[in-house]
């Protein structure tokens, strides 16, 4: 939870935040302060995080490769629409000896950047960007590995698709259990969405609007680490993944306004300061709508 309220409100004030504050937005979660602090001081070992005291009080912000992997994450949650296909598997190979550890670590690092698992022992993706996701194996210090592209013959059409492909992603994925994940998130959200559409914002609270903004990120990050971004043309016609995006979109816009004038009241750096919302927030899942200055205090 920590990491998603990380990601998802304090990274567009500038990743920087005092522990005290990070407290009082967790609190009506049910997340207590001992809680808060164990958390924090984990991810600070795990070098997501850094600290830096102001007399008694204490800041925490992102370390460089602890922006870089929120960024990466940034992409996925807020992407507008799923990537197209070029009609390219990229498949990416071990070579040499590798330790069963390393290898493990290797196959939890590509699967997050969801790739599929082959039953030669490769890892496979129509559409995944090799050089990012390599230098992303290189910054960990996994470089055990070869990557190439696997160009198809046949032409693919959602009327007449490749049979290997269709068998690729039967084999690589259990899309199944996502599917039925991506309906419960549907099932619990809907609701929320329809009230809000029916009732208008009037009896949201501030608070309110950024605790469901916030469990609405958390569940949709848990489902996307799961979620290995197929192109739409090798998904099933009624893939619920899609609705859920839409939804998460819809409710995200409607929350926003309200959830980013509670932050503005109880965001503070050990110094008093309120750090500023940039402007890049209203471009998340290109909304292309406006925010008054009050509710984001921009920059």
């Amino acid at each position: 939870m920590i990491t998603t309220v990380f990601g998802d409100a304090i990274l567009p004030r500038g990743g920087r935040v005092s522990l005290g504050s990070m407290i009082q937005l967790l609190q009506p979660l049910g997340v207590n302060e001992r809680l808060v602090r164990t958390a924090v001081y984990r991810l600070v070992k795990e070098e997501w995080l850094q600290s830096e005291a102001l007399g008694r009080k204490t800041d925490y912000m992102l370390t460089p490769s602890g922006r870089s992997r929120f960024d990466e994450a940034s992409r996925q949650i807020y992407a507008a629409d799923i990537p197209g296909w070029d009609r390219r598997w990229r498949l990416i190979l071990m070579v040499g000896e590798i330790d069963v550890r390393v290898r493990e670590q290797l196959r939890r690092a590509l699967f997050w950047h969801g790739f599929g698992e082959t039953a030669t022992g490769g890892f496979v993706h129509p559409s995944a960007d090799l050089e990012k996701v390599m230098g992303s194996l290189a910054s960990e210090g996994l470089e055990a590995v070869r990557a190439q592209l696997m160009p198809m013959v046949a032409v693919n059409a959602r009327a007449a698709q490749c049979a290997t492909d269709i068998n690729m992603v039967q084999k690589a994925w259990n899309l199944s259990d996502l599917a039925l994940s991506y309906e419960g998130f549907l099932q619990k959200y809907e609701p929320i969405r329809d009230a809000l559409h029916a009732q208008g914002q009037e009896d949201v609270s501030e608070e309110n609007a950024f605790l469901v903004r916030t469990l609405l990120i958390h569940d949709v990050r848990r489902l996307l680490l799961r979620d290995p971004q197929l192109p739409e043309s090798l998904l099933p016609a009624t893939w619920p993944g899609s609705r859920a995006r839409l939804l998460c979109r819809d409710l995200y816009r409607k929350l926003l306004p309200l959830s980013e004038r509670h932050l503005d009241a109880n965001v503070r750096l050990s110094s008093g300061t309120v750090p500023n919302a940039s402007r890049a927030l209203v471009s998340r899942f290109e909304f292309g709508m406006d925010l008054d200055a009050g509710a984001l205090n921009a920059a």
